[in-house]
């Protein structure tokens, strides 16, 4: 299918917690009750607390989902969307907060303006863009997507 969203997630960890694409798999591919048991992860790239990028699901670049590329990141749209976590995302007490660090920003900016210098029609969206009730990535991501001046058009407004 043609990829047409990239969509940003975040762990729901605390803040300044590490966690390790080890873990991110462990959660997603084990059977229930360890895990969801999903063939796959829910991601194609992480990054971490230092602004590392870390693949978890080879793809290539072009304009095509392939079905070895497909992730479990929004139920519906998993065949046309590319998906980024960012480690963090919750407060110490479990409540939902912008944790991204200066690195993840900086990554995560390079990342998207990345992502549509290759893929020119792409659109960028939070996760909750595609599930009302999830609070994830934790922040406004269309809000964050004009204040670091990406073009409208590349903005899910959905």
């Amino acid at each position: 299918m043609e990829l047409t969203y990239l969509i940003i997630h975040c762990t729901a960890t605390q803040e300044n917690v590490a966690v390790t694409s080890t873990t991110i798999r462990r959660w997603h591919t084990s059977p229930p009750p360890q895990g969801r048991g999903w063939k796959q992860v829910g991601y194609s790239d992480m990054i971490h607390l230092d602004g590392k990028v870390e693949n978890l699901v080879p793809y290539n670049d072009n304009d095509i989902v392939e079905p070895w590329e497909i992730t479990n990141g929004a139920k519906g749209f998993n065949a046309m969307s590319r998906h980024v976590v960012y480690v963090g995302g919750i407060d110490k007490k479990g409540k939902p907060k912008d944790t991204r660090t200066n690195e993840q920003k900086l990554a995560l900016t390079k990342y998207v303006k990345d992502m549509i210098v290759k893929h020119p029609t792409i659109k960028v969206a939070g996760h909750n863009q595609f599930n009302k009730g999830k609070a994830c990535p934790s922040f406004d991501v269309k809000k964050w997507l004009i204040d670091i001046q990406v073009a409208t058009k590349n903005i899910y407004n959905g």
